[in-house]
């Protein structure tokens, strides 16, 4: 049963840790990642069939069997990847940026280029589900932002074939290859690029725990968007809220992962109360009620506060994945956010329809880092580079003090490289 704390009668909540609870998988990861950069792609398809128990002759997908598959797709749900795609594209394209460019009167041109990158890699989890939704959501926002090449990694079947809601997205969204890989050796396979898969600028995606860790140890060689951790909900509800909505929403985290976590702060022990009886009577509905079951009883929370206000600071202090505002004037507070991956107004705003549907990006920061990280979004997919021009007469009119400030760091060929150019003059 879920965890109730009345904070205000000086309650104090079990802090779980949101990131010591990750299996130990740096060693596994390390040897994994090694073999795909010396073996390319038999390490690999190895490894697929170790873990995915797939046996392919390439990894890559054929362009036949990508067709064939997407169009097994019913016409209705191709409709509503197609609305949804429209949605993410819409809000996405707001994002796109220029560069600029300044024009002095003594002849200095300042300016800054935006260029987007050339190759991105997707990873797009598989196994026991299938999320057209991270395909939208990653592919999207990169070709938007003018990415040349879009590859996507996804974990096959045992028959080596690719769910054909992940293949009918990919061709929606603008993916441009697809390759049946998954775990650390589809990480590795991006990063250091295989006789088949090429080499990739970023890699963006969520995954498991490998996924992850693989990630973090390709940071260098290639660009990341995250170290993605479990899901997060933080739900603020006022006592007018429908228990039955607020449990609901909590378990749609809950049943994503046992290491999910799932939070209420209400102002209301009325609605605490309600809520908790809520949860345990749609977790045996749900089939994934025995994942649901361990996020709640080991993960989930129910914090009392006095007020409203004493919520929302409760709330950035967690700074959750996604937080949800169920009251009667949710814009009243969202000026008083301050860190959180994304924001639900409202009572009719479920955190799902930003999972699928609205058009703001799902791939959210987790694990607190929304104090200083993100969504994922065009900028993810682009790199910028200034540009400096002076004529002769801007330079002498400043080289003397570029010259100064180079003798107080003690960099004598930084000052010698702008006074030489007026030596003669002397």
């Amino acid at each position: 049963m879920i965890a109730i704390y009345d904070l205000t009668r000086g309650e104090t909540p079990e802090i779980f840790d949101r990131t010591a609870e990750a299996a130990q998988v740096t060693e596994t990861v390390s040897t994994i990642l090694n073999r795909v950069r010396t073996e390319g792609d038999a390490a690999v398809l190895e490894y697929e069939q170790r873990f995915d128990r797939a046996q392919m002759a390439a990894p890559e997908i054929p362009a036949e069997d990508w067709e064939t598959g997407a169009a097994a797709v019913e016409a209705d749900f191709v409709e509503i990847l197609r609305e949804a795609a429209e949605n993410i594209r819409s809000f996405h394209a707001k994002q796109l940026r220029e560069g600029f460019e300044t024009r002095r009167e003594d002849g200095v041109v300042l300016g800054q280029c935006v260029r987007p990158l050339a190759r991105v890699g997707i990873y797009v989890p598989g196994g026991t589900a299938a999320y057209p939704s991270t395909v939208l959501m990653n592919a999207i926002p990169a070709k938007l932002a003018g990415v040349e090449e879009v590859v996507m990694t996804t974990p096959p079947g045992p028959d080596g074939k690719i769910a054909p809601a992940i293949l009918a997205a990919a061709k929606i969204a603008g993916v441009d290859r697809i390759f049946r890989m998954g775990g650390a050796q589809a990480v590795g396979a991006l990063a250091y690029g295989t006789e088949s898969v090429p080499k990739v600028d970023k890699i963006v995606g969520p995954g498991n725990c490998f996924v992850a860790e693989a990630k973090r140890q390709v940071y260098g060689i290639v660009d990341i968007d995250m170290i993605a951790g479990p899901s997060e909900i933080l739900v603020i509800a006022d006592g007018a809220s429908d228990p039955a909505f607020v449990a609901a929403d909590l378990l749609s985290q809950a049943e994503h992962d046992r290491m999910a976590s799932a939070v209420l702060v209400t102002d209301s022990a009325d609605l605490a109360a309600a809520v908790s009886a809520e949860l345990e009577r749609q977790i045996p509905l749900l089939a994934r009620a025995e994942i649901a079951r361990e996020s709640v009883d080991r993960r989930g929370r129910i914090l009392i506060t006095s007020d409203i206000a004493a919520a929302v600071e409760l709330a950035n202090g967690l700074a959750p994945e996604h937080l949800e505002i169920c009251t009667e004037e949710p814009f009243r507070w969202l000026p008083l956010v301050k860190n959180a991956g994304s924001v639900f107004l409202g009572r009719w705003c479920p955190e799902a329809l930003g999972d699928y549907f609205a058009g703001p990006n799902h791939t959210l920061p987790t694990s607190g880092t929304a104090r200083f990280a993100s969504p994922l979004s065009v900028d993810d997919f682009i790199k910028k580079y200034s540009y400096t021009y002076y004529t002769r007469d801007a330079l002498g009119a400043v080289y003397e003090k570029i010259g100064r400030f180079a003798d107080r760091e003690g960099l004598g060929a930084h000052a010698k490289s702008v006074r030489i150019r007026f030596e003669e003059e002397k």
